[in-house]
């Protein structure tokens, strides 16, 4: 009989105490009865309250695995940290704040096999977020469709299941400030995505202010697409025209009115000018905002830094700091 494919769940945790426990409940309760081999690694993202602690404590199963990271890295580099350390041919993400139900991972793991699938993402049904949190999140779907050419709904969702090798090229393509749902679509050939329930959060707040689902927007369209550089090429060329067309305009207007005709347009002018002006500093923004990623890839600095591993019978990686995409054979996990 052919042995049962492992399963590995990556966690990111940035202060969830108040969940941990009813999720490693969840969590244990889950797998054991799915009745194969598994391993759950939780990523400690530098809590300030006492997860670390608490995940410690759960290292007394020997399925459990804990990645302490040096420093808040956010929520997709400690994913990475984690996929570095994975042993499963199926990986599964999902948040720890039991927003994504662990009972929905049976689910997943059975359409991927069934299917034939690389990735399975999953749509959440009957969403318990605010309206700041989901007209963001519409937005972020709507151009993650556009660039990556791909029809999912629910491209924010955290409860995802990937095959191995899709993960291992994510791994392999040494990236600064990714979105791992739209970059591992370069990787896989078959995706679908299926509907699951969302709960509340059981505890605490969320961890994305609007600050940083801005940044996840940039994340997204800046690592996939250079569109909006050619939208301030095309935009600057469309300006110009008009700006030589309403010159040559005032031009002929002076020559057949006179002078106090073009004195009393000043204020036209001067709108015109400041929206010309406006217009060049967004322009230098996004343009900014390329070089600075152009910036960051070639200083080479690691996406995250590993202090610790804790798992059952060891008081932490004896390899001492991690850093980067670590490979399994690096942190010595077969």
């Amino acid at each position: 009989m052919a042995e049962a494919t492992m399963i590995s769940l990556v966690i990111p945790v940035y202060n969830e105490e108040a969940s941990l426990p009813r999720l490693l409940e969840r969590l244990r309760t889950v797998m054991t009865g799915m009745g194969r081999p598994y391993e759950i690694i939780f990523v400690d993202d530098g809590s300030r309250d006492n997860s670390l602690t608490l995940l410690r404590g759960f290292t007394r199963w020997p399925e459990i695995k804990v990645v302490e990271l040096t420093r808040n890295y956010g929520q997709h580099a400690a994913v990475f940290s984690g996929f570095s350390v994975v042993r499963g041919d199926i990986i599964v993400t999902l948040d720890a704040d039991l927003q994504n139900p662990p009972e929905e991972i049976p689910r997943l793991v059975t359409v991927m096999e069934e299917g034939g699938f690389d990735v399975v993402g999953s749509i959440r049904k009957g969403r318990q977020d605010s309206i700041f949190r989901t007209l963001p999140s519409k937005i972020i779907n709507m151009v993650a469709r556009k660039i990556t050419r791909v029809n999912m709904t629910d491209w924010g969702c955290m409860l995802r299941a990937y095959r191995r090798g899709v993960v291992e090229r994510m791994i392999a393509c040494h990236e600064q400030s990714t979105f791992i749902p739209a970059l591992a679509t370069y990787f896989a050939k078959n995706v679908t995505e299926i509907e699951v329930s969302h709960e509340e959060r059981h505890a605490g707040v969320s961890h994305y202010s609007l600050r940083k689902l801005i940044n996840l927007q940039f994340d997204l369209v800046s690592s996939f697409s250079d569109f909006p550089l050619k939208l301030i090429m095309y935009t600057g060329i469309g300006m110009a025209v008009l700006g030589v067309s309403f010159g040559a305009v005032l031009g002929i207007a002076r020559l057949a009115y006179g002078a106090r005709w073009a004195a009393e347009g000043v204020f036209t002018l001067f709108a015109i000018l400041f929206a010309f002006v406006g217009f060049q500093f967004f322009a230098l923004g996004v343009m900014g905002e390329y070089i600075g990623r152009i910036y960051r890839e070639v200083r080479r600095r690691p996406e995250f830094v590993i202090e610790r591993i804790y798992q059952s019978g060891s008081a932490g990686s004896d390899s001492g700091t991690l850093a980067g995409h670590a490979t399994a054979d690096e942190n010595n996990h077969p």
